[in-house]
């Protein structure tokens, strides 16, 4: 069983990834953390606290950071063009949901399960990177303890998502993901390299509502609104994002990486752009020397995760 904290800031592709989590019969999902970024914090939170209701998680959600790393630095409006006003495809998620919050911070959650169960715990982090960051400022020594961290974020060989140079998630707390970047902790990044290669149809995401019943409904339904997005990008479907991310965990298999050093440009034209150093490349003295390695994604097998997606969510038969 995979350990599996999941920091999300929910967002459509976050709402599949968080169902895929909870139905994989080898994910063991420790808790929710939140994260500003497709939303505002109270709405991401609030959002997750559904999903929750709805889907009958019993993994706590704890409230993460409402702000970057570094405070009062300049950021962009949530991108309610892409994932709606509610941040869930304009559903009408209630203003309010009647469950609490774990009494603890995010940071504080995450460096709490690490410290109880020492070596086993993946962090999924599919948003900014700043509950990651704050967890390390606060308890440097977790890094040790942290058994992988998989995020869905960056862009290498291919454009950024919100600039030429940037993905979204990176993008929004470019110091926060340096941070996270350069710990002495085993990373995989899961980027647009290979996540945009990775397109669920209309008719694919049909079957799954058909197949999983009320709860493959409430998937179909809020994800009619970010497919109506990717029109023109893809064809007839939505990118996966971040299920790509929480496939890894269970089937590494299914993704070629390349080990290397990375670093986030913090500003500037190119900032939130992610670079790796590959190993074995010889360059001169630079930022990027004496570092951890880390992976990033640079091919998938597209159908086989989409499947592994599809199979995970129709695995579990309605309450």
């Amino acid at each position: 069983m995979h350990k599996v904290i999941f920091d999300t800031d929910p967002g459509v592709d976050d709402a599949m990834a968080l169902l895929f989590l909870h139905h994989h019969k080898d994910i063991d999902l420790l808790g929710v953390t939140t994260v500003f970024g497709n939303a505002r914090i109270e709405v991401t939170t609030r959002n997750a606290l559904f999903l929750k209701r709805e889907w009958k998680i019993e993994a706590p959600v704890a409230q993460g950071a409402g702000e970057t790393f570094i405070p009062h630095r300049v950021t962009h409006e949530p991108p309610a063009w892409i994932h709606g006003d509610d941040g869930l495809g304009n559903i009408g998620v209630p203003e309010t949901v009647d469950i609490a919050t774990d009494p603890r911070p995010a940071a504080q959650f995450i460096i709490d399960m690490v410290r109880k169960y020492p070596g086993e715990v993946t962090l999924v982090a599919v948003g900014r990177m700043t509950n990651l960051a704050n967890a390390l400022k606060q308890d440097p020594e977790i890094v040790s303890l942290v058994k992988e961290v998989v995020i869905m974020g960056g862009a290498f060989e291919v454009p950024g998502n919100v600039t030429p140079a940037a993905e979204a998630n990176i993008h929004g707390d470019p110091e926060a993901a340096d941070i996270v970047a350069t710990a002495t902790w085993p990373v995989v990044w899961i980027g647009l390299d290979v996540t945009m290669q990775t397109v669920m149809t209309r008719s694919q995401l049909k079957d799954i509502a058909d197949a999983a019943g009320r709860r493959g409904k409430l998937l179909f339904d809020l994800s009619q609104f970010y497919i109506d997005f990717y029109e023109g990008l893809v064809d007839d479907g939505m990118v996966v994002h971040d299920s790509c991310a929480c496939a890894y965990v269970v089937a590494p298999e299914l993704f070629t990486t390349r080990s290397g050093t990375v670093r986030v440009v913090c500003c500037g034209i190119a900032d939130g752009k992610t670079i790796q150093k590959p190993d074995g490349r010889g360059f001169g003295p630079s930022d990027w020397d004496n570092l951890p390695s880390q992976k990033i994604a640079v091919g998938i097998d597209d159908k086989a995760v989409l499947k592994l997606i599809h199979d995970a969510i129709v695995s579990v038969k309605e309450d």
